[in-house]
Order: C-alpha cells, then structure tokens, then sequence
C-alpha cells in the first residue's frame, strides 16, 4: 500500500512539472516536439518490452484486427491531447492546461453517464453542476469557452474509456499507440529536414538531448501510474490525482507569471465540485464495504 502511494505520488509529480520540462523547449515547434515525442517514446517501450520479454501480444494482433482499429483510435486521441498540452505550455497558458485535469474527473463521470449508462447519485450530479458553473463563468469573463481546457478533458476523458476497455497493459498500449503514429512522425521530421527547417538539426546539444528524453520523460509516469493502480485503491488513486493539475497551476502563476486573479471565482467553483465530488466517492466507498467479522 505504502509503495503504491509513493508509485502514484511519482508519477503525478512527474505529470505535474511536465510544463518545466515543455517550457526548455520553448524554441522547437510543439509539432516537431510531437513527432520526436511519438518517436523516442516508441523507442523507450521497444526496449523495455524486450527487456522484460514481452513481446507475445505482437503475434496475437494478426488475430484481431479490432484492437488495431482501437488502438488507431486511442492513438489519434493521445496525439492530440499531447499536441494541444504541448502548444499551451510553449504558448504561455499553463493555466489553462491545467484546467484540463482539473475537470477531467467530472467529464469522465459524464462519459459513463452518457456512453455507459450508469446512474450518477444525487451528489455527483450536483458536483457536475457546480462545475458546469465554473466552466460558464470562465467563458464569460473570458469572452468565450476556455477551449484549452475542455478539449483537454475530453480528449483525455474519452482515451481513457476506450483504453480501459481495451485487450492491452499500459506499456504494450503505448508501444502500439506510438508505432501507429510512428509513420506520420517520420514523414513530418524527414520533411522538416529536408526542407532545412528541423530545430534538431539547428538545435545545440542540449536541446537535442531534450528531445531525446522525451521518450523517458513520457514513459516513467506512465509505468509509476500502471504500478500503483495495481497495488492502492482507486479511490485513493483519484485524491491523488489532483497533484498534478495543482502543481500545474502553480508553476503557471508564480513561476511563469500568467494571470490568474480574474479566473479565480471559476476555478473555486470547480475546485469545490471536485472537493465534493471527491468526498462523496470516499464516503460512498466506506459505505459500501462489507462488514468485517
């Protein structure tokens, strides 16, 4: 219990400082930061499948042709919300990153409202509510919907749906995510270069070395995040969760001095929702136990 708490503390401080580590490479185009980030990730979980001689599930694909088609689709979303986090961090809105994985554990309770038909208790609808609340005061005091944020969570929110249904472990899931994107990211770098326009080829050592540790810096959370839902709760896991986006949040507003005052009545809206969101599940959870004899 005590390794797994520590297993998923890791991986949400990793997750959490991920703006530090996207900021360094400020001067790289966040879509070429992408591609080496598919490629080098691709690269990190081929070594360890064969490390850990993993390599079976391979063969079994050539039977199923569905979990293919699955894993194109997750690995489209991942793309995606990697891409949208990337260009917001280089862009200066940390911020609203972070408000992505903030909501994102009531947009995952709307998407098994909606997608998979469970009943939400009265609580948890009224935490959703709250937070639809948030979410319309930042439109407006913003003048349109905080975009960044909600793409984010949804993004995100619907990968893990389909990911949790799918025939495969978090590491052999990214191996396949990656080496379905593989192809478009060595199509987009081999054009950068040789249209003369890689920031690889321009970049000094430790740019490249960066962009090379995109591969680990992808991975490490990821396997901490795997490691721990195997041995704590997941209720446990969900209180934890909110590390990340906090960390987030902070080293946009005092580390890289993006506003904040002005959205703060909307993220206490929705830090309340996820307070009593987070509270009921616990108590939920107590009240569920069987009785021990």
């Amino acid at each position: 219990m005590n390794r797994g708490i520590a297993y998923a503390c890791a991986a949400y401080l990793l997750w959490g400082v991920f703006p530090l580590y996207f900021k360094a490479l400020q001067a790289v185009p966040p879509l070429e930061i992408l591609g080496h980030r598919i490629l080098w990730s691709l690269a990190v979980c081929a070594a360890l499948l064969l490390l850990l001689r993993r390599g079976r599930w391979i063969a079994a694909l050539r039977q199923q042709p569905r979990v293919l088609a699955w894993f194109a689709a997750t690995s489209v979303l991942v793309a995606l919300n990697w891409f949208i986090y990337i260009w917001a961090v280089n862009t200066g809105r940390v911020v609203d990153a972070s408000l992505g994985y903030f909501i994102n554990p009531l947009v995952n309770v709307l998407i098994a409202a909606v997608v998979l038909r469970e009943r939400l208790r009265l609580p948890q609808w009224f935490a959703v509510a709250i937070a639809a609340a948030g979410v319309a005061w930042l439109t407006w005091q913003a003048g349109g919907l905080p975009w960044i944020g909600l793409v984010l969570a949804v993004t995100w929110g619907v990968y893990g749906l389909l990911r949790k249904t799918a025939a495969l472990g978090a590491l052999e899931g990214l191996t396949l995510e990656t080496l379905l994107l593989a192809p478009a990211a060595v199509a987009w770098l081999l054009w950068l270069g040789h249209g003369g326009h890689s920031a690889f080829a321009a970049a000094d050592s430790a740019t490249r070395l960066l962009l090379v540790a995109a591969g680990p810096v992808t991975a490490a959370p990821l396997l901490l995040f795997a490691a721990a839902a195997r041995r704590i709760p997941f209720s446990t896991l969900g209180l934890l969760q909110y590390l990340s986006p906090t960390l987030q949040l902070l080293i946009g507003v005092w580390l890289y001095h993006e506003p904040f005052a002005d959205r703060a009545f909307g993220y206490a809206l929705i830090w309340v929702a996820l307070a009593l969101f987070s509270i009921e599940g616990v108590l939920h959870g107590w009240r569920s136990r069987p009785a021990s004899r």
